[in-house]
């Protein structure tokens, strides 16, 4: 899987180590960059990648993952959760087919931040009697927009 990871300056080692562990559990890497300090144009960046096809999936990271999680989400068809555990990653994924997650660089440590990314990666939206109208009625609203 081809996997895009974007951020500002302030998670920019976090960036990093996600990327070199995304690589050893398989993963092609595109990197976005993190010399840019308004968060905002790198999520929109990496969002658009992700909407356009040109990665699989995406991870952009912010000090709290906050501010990158709004910027992607205003790209249409970018779907970003906000995670701070492997429990939500995978929920991210198997309930919400979320095609990017936000994680902060100064709320979540490094080993559960690959933990987090493991399962994220890991998981494989299938549809669902539970899920699939719950999403069918987000993309409705997306499109009449």
């Amino acid at each position: 899987m081809l996997i895009g990871l974007g951020c500002d300056p302030n998670a920019q080692d976090l960036k990093q180590t996600l990327a070199d562990y995304a690589v050893e559990l398989g993963h092609e890497v595109k990197d976005f960059g993190s010399d840019d300090p308004l968060y905002s144009n790198t999520a929109v960046r990496v969002a658009e990648s992700v909407v356009r096809g040109d990665i699989d999936r995406a991870v952009v990271l912010c000090g709290t993952g906050i501010g990158v999680s709004i910027a992607s989400n205003k790209v249409k068809g970018a779907y970003c959760a906000l995670v701070t555990d492997a429990y939500q990653a995978e929920r991210a994924q198997l309930s919400n087919n979320a095609n990017m997650i936000a994680l902060g660089s100064q709320v979540t440590g490094v080993e559960s931040a690959k933990r987090i990314l493991a399962t994220y990666l890991g998981a494989t939206y299938v549809e669902s009697p539970r899920s699939a109208p719950k999403l069918a009625e987000m993309y409705k609203y997306e499109v009449s927009t």
